[in-house]
């Protein structure tokens, strides 16, 4: 039976132990370390491998067969490792095998709270089987499970992840040369200029000398690589445009077009958002706000009670592009009902960077509506449908 995206705090489906091997990998680039449980082995067993599924496999394979001459019937195989730099891959592969496979949300994992304590892959296998056993349990909020993508929505993301990479690089390459001008006195020179290469030899350095040409060689450099990553970027904007246009009825792009109608959220927030939460099974409002970390995090003990701010543990690039959107929303929405609630409560005293964060948070919750039912926020202009979806 599988299990829903939607519920993934506790397992759905019974545990019968007696008929079940549970198995946990510590993945690592040089060795995978899997420990079980095996029906009817009084030992704990525990194999160290080379990264290899195949051996894998062959291993459960092995210990399911055990179990079956110590005289249980094995009705399924459980597999599970924390999720990291491997990704989704190996628990797509085992599903296709006939092995239940999951994946464990990181901050699931309870861990000593010692300054010194002591870590080791053996003693991490402890935790994890100890972890997924009472999740199999159905033990609420023992463990929590991350939802499995398919390979076309990893797939789906990586063109606006690529993007926002190449967008800090242009930046710092922008800025380490404004920081080489500045040190020889040159003022007003825009290295973003498409004639800035060509001007270089014209510059002067206020004493009238040109500039030294090792410091000239390394910013001729510093454009060429600017300007080829400024070609980078526009291919991927390019390559967006053109998938948009040639599926616009697929239901990342037909998201993307939707949000895209929205005065002030552009085609880039509008991939970022469809493709990072909203192709998610995400329960309510609530789920949507917890899952992008704009949600409070509560000190209470006693008679104390604080609020420390934002939890910051879900999406952290959906939090920055909603955050960026919610100052733009006030710029190009400003008679909606949001922007007015935003408005009303500054004059009345509240902060403005934390009015922002609740306004993001509303935004994102109005957005998720918007996609899910179709249903306008109030007062919010829409432009006509884009051609694109023609």
């Amino acid at each position: 039976m599988p299990q829903s995206r939607d519920d993934l705090g506790r397992s759905l489906v019974g545990l019968d132990q007696n008929s079940t091997v549970i198995c946990a990998v510590e993945l690592s680039s040089a060795t995978w370390l899997v420990g079980g449980i095996v029906p009817g082995i009084a030992r704990d067993p525990l194999k160290k491998l080379v990264p290899d599924q195949d051996a894998l496999l062959k291993l459960l394979h092995r210990w399911r067969d055990e179990a079956i001459r110590a005289g249980r019937q094995i009705k399924r195989i459980v597999v599970a490792f924390e999720a990291g730099r491997d990704g989704f891959w190996l628990a797509r592969w085992l599903c296709a095998r006939g092995i239940e496979a999951y994946v464990i949300h990181p901050t699931s994992i309870p861990v000593s709270r010692e300054q010194r304590r002591a870590k080791t892959d053996r003693l991490d296998i402890g935790l994890l089987k100890r972890a997924v056993l009472g999740w199999l349990r159905g033990e609420k909020k023992h463990c929590t499970m991350a939802a499995i993508p398919t390979v076309e929505e990893e797939d789906a993301k990586r063109p606006h992840r690529e993007r926002e990479q190449l967008v800090g690089k242009r930046t710092a390459i922008i800025n380490r040369m404004k920081a080489a001008f500045v040190r020889l006195g040159i003022r007003g020179f825009n290295p973003k200029l498409r004639r800035a290469p060509q001007q270089l030899a014209t510059l002067r350095t206020p004493e009238g000398r040109p500039i030294p040409p090792n410091t000239l060689a390394e910013l001729q450099r510093e454009m060429a690589h600017l300007g080829f990553v400024n070609e980078q970027i526009k291919q991927i904007e390019d390559a967006r445009l053109k998938q948009l246009k040639e599926a616009p009825r697929r239901s990342s792009n037909a998201k993307v077009l939707q949000l895209e109608r929205i005065y002030g959220l552009g085609i880039e927030t509008a991939d970022m958002l469809a493709n990072e939460v909203f192709s998610r099974e995400l329960r309510d409002s609530r789920a949507v706000a917890r899952y992008v970390g704009l949600t409070g995090s509560p000190d209470e003990s006693g008679q104390r009670r604080r609020e420390k701010g934002l939890a910051k543990a879900g999406n952290a690039r959906a939090r920055r592009g909603m955050i960026q959107f919610a100052w733009r929303f006030l710029n190009h929405q400003k008679d909606s009902d949001l922007a007015q609630w935003y408005q009303a409560r500054v004059i009345a005293g509240k902060k403005r960077k934390t009015m922002i964060v609740a306004l993001a948070r509303k935004l994102l919750v109005a957005l998720w509506r918007f996609v899910t039912t179709g249903e306008v926020p109030q007062a919010i202009v829409l432009r006509p449908a884009s051609c694109l979806a023609e």
